[in-house]
């Protein structure tokens, strides 16, 4: 049966540093929310607490490393407990891979490949990020190779190409639909949209959907200035002292995009995301193994500020999905990422509701 919700909900504290803390927590719940990031420094405790004491768990990493990390080391627990650990339920990576599914259902036929074009649009007081991301940014890309390793460790089967192979774009190239340049989207939407895919196709034998996703960074003086801080950034990363400078001046490395003080509320009002989805396949009775791709589709994510607004919007309908739509779960408890779990869930209506809209922009098209 369901717990009942209490008139009053207390303060529990625990620490991450303190197991007892945080076993006396998950078992007074059926599911926590876990907000404390850098995962690859603060997660694990939370997700061995909450598997060893019967409580599902969901956060908001756009940390690759930690994500499959915790699948390599507690998917068997997992679901032998009967728990759901869900990662990636913020900004990383809701939008793209519960976009991705909402393109592949808009589509009259069989969607083989989509590619995403992210745009963040602020007002006068421009944006930021709090500096708790950029720090998994930074830690992230000096483990590399640790990612390749882990990656080899859990034996991944390859997920089959169906369809016209999708071409990967160059690291900037103008964009015509949007009339500005583009680079690669760095966070972790690719290899979560692939880890869904792959479990879908395994699972429930759905065609795999190809994914390459971007971010539109405007006209050439955005380039130049983004080359130079990348190239800048890519250099002081390998080494530990160019770490730590990284880490005590995000301002200053990030042209203040990222700060240790995070965003003001004038800023989080003015800011807003669009994340567009380009999408080919092939029409009903039109085999996917043969010839081009005969039809297009263009659906949308719209929302408010990423980081501080859609983000808590999507953790929480998450959860609220987890917890009302458990009919429609993986039969089964485990690590997933969100498009797995919550595939056959009513989230995109939750989110549709609140703010996080998911729309078709152009009709299928032959």
């Amino acid at each position: 049966g369901k717990a009942a919700l209490g008139p009053e909900v207390g303060v529990l504290l625990c620490d991450v540093g303190d197991p007892a803390s945080l076993a006396a927590m998950a078992k007074q719940t059926r599911l926590v929310l876990d907000c404390v990031g850098p995962y690859r420094f603060f997660g694990e405790p939370v997700v061995k607490a909450c598997v060893e004491n019967g409580a599902s768990c969901i956060d908001i990493s756009g940390e690759p490393q930690f994500l499959e990390g915790m699948y390599l080391k507690y998917n068997e627990q997992a679901a032998e407990k009967g728990v759901y650990i869900i990662g990636s339920c913020g900004f990383d990576s809701i939008p793209a891979d519960m976009g991705v599914l909402y393109t592949r259902d808009k589509l009259k036929g069989t969607l083989t490949a989509v590619e995403s074009f992210l745009t963040v649009e602020s007002g006068p007081e421009g944006a930021c990020i709090h500096d708790g991301t950029w720090k998994s940014a930074v830690y992230g890309l000096a483990d590399q190779d640790n990612l390749k390793k882990l990656r080899k460790k859990i034996g991944y089967s390859p997920v089959p190409v169906v369809g016209a192979k999708l071409k990967r774009r160059g690291l900037v190239f103008y964009s015509q639909e949007f009339k500005q340049y583009s680079v690669p989207f760095m966070g972790s939407d690719v290899s979560v949209v692939k880890r869904s895919q792959r479990y879908l196709h395994t699972q429930s034998q759905d065609t795999p959907v190809q994914y390459g996703a971007y971010v539109n960074i405007g006209g050439l003086g955005s380039v130049v200035k983004l080359m130079f801080a990348g190239i800048l950034f890519l250099l002081l990363v390998k080494f530990s002292f160019g770490r730590k400078l990284l880490t005590k001046y995000p301002e200053f490395f990030s042209a203040g995009r990222f700060t240790k003080k995070g965003p003001t509320q004038k800023q989080m009002d003015g800011t807003s995301f669009t994340m567009t989805f380009f999408g080919e396949g092939y029409s009903e009775g039109q085999d996917p193994q043969n010839g081009k791709p005969n039809v297009k589709i263009c659906t949308q994510v719209k929302g408010p500020e990423p980081g501080y607004v859609a983000t808590p919007i999507a953790m929480v309908q998450a959860a609220v999905s987890l917890l009302e739509d458990s009919a429609h779960l993986p039969k089964q408890g485990g690590v997933y990422s969100p498009g797995a779990a919550f595939s056959k869930t009513k989230l995109i209506d939750r989110l549709n509701s609140r703010g996080v809209e998911f729309s078709v922009i152009s009709q299928p098209e032959v």
